[in-house]
C-alpha cells in the first residue's frame, strides 16, 4: 500500500506564469492523468491559460469563482468544473478560501462520467456518459434543504 500525502505542510507555490496566492502538492502523476491538490487564499488568482489536457477542476472546500473561455461563473465546496483542452480557463478567490482537486486527463480526451447511483443488474460500462465541456447550473444552496430531512443528495 502506498499512502500519499498532501494539504498543509506539503505544498509549493503552484500555477502557470502570474498565478498569486496559489499552492499545490501533486498527488499522482503517470501517462494518463495528473491529480493535484490546491489551496487557494483569499484573493487568490490562476491566470486564465489553455493547456492541451482535458481538466477537472473538483472543490472541495471554501468556493471562488471559474472561467472556461469567455464563461465566469462561482463555484463552491461539492460543484467541479470541465476545463476543456484548449480552452482558456482559471480561477479565483475574493474574500475567501477555496481547495481543489486538479485531475488532467492526458491526450485531450473529454473525461468519462459515471453515474453516481449503482444500478442492479445493469453492468458499470452502461451508465458511462461523455462530459461536456460548460459550466452547470447552480444547485440549490445548503440553507434551502430542510435539515431535519437528512443529507442533501
Amino acid at each position: 500500500m502506498e499512502i500519499r500525502r498532501f494539504g498543509p505542510g506539503h505544498r509549493r507555490p503552484d500555477g502557470p506564469p502570474g498565478t498569486q496566492g496559489v499552492t499545490g502538492q501533486v498527488i499522482h502523476h503517470d501517462e494518463r492523468a495528473l491529480v493535484s491538490e490546491l489551496a487557494f487564499q483569499r484573493f487568490a488568482l490562476i491566470t486564465p491559460h489553455a493547456n492541451p489536457n482535458t481538466t477537472l477542476f473538483v472543490v472541495i472546500s471554501g468556493g471562488g469563482f471559474v472561467q472556461v473561455g469567455d464563461e465566469r461563473s462561482h463555484v463552491n465546496h461539492g460543484e467541479a468544473v470541465v476545463w476543456p483542452a484548449g480552452v482558456l480557463h482559471g480561477a479565483y478567490t475574493d474574500g475567501t478560501e477555496m481547495r481543489a482537486i486538479v485531475i488532467e486527463l492526458a491526450g485531450g480526451a473529454p473525461p468519462l462520467v459515471l453515474e453516481g447511483r449503482a444500478t442492479e443488474g445493469q453492468p458499470l460500462e452502461a451508465s458511462v456518459t461523455r462530459a461536456e465541456g460548460a459550466l452547470a447550473q447552480r444547485p440549490p444552496l445548503r440553507d434551502d434543504y430542510d435539515s431535519t430531512e437528512g443529507e442533501p443528495w
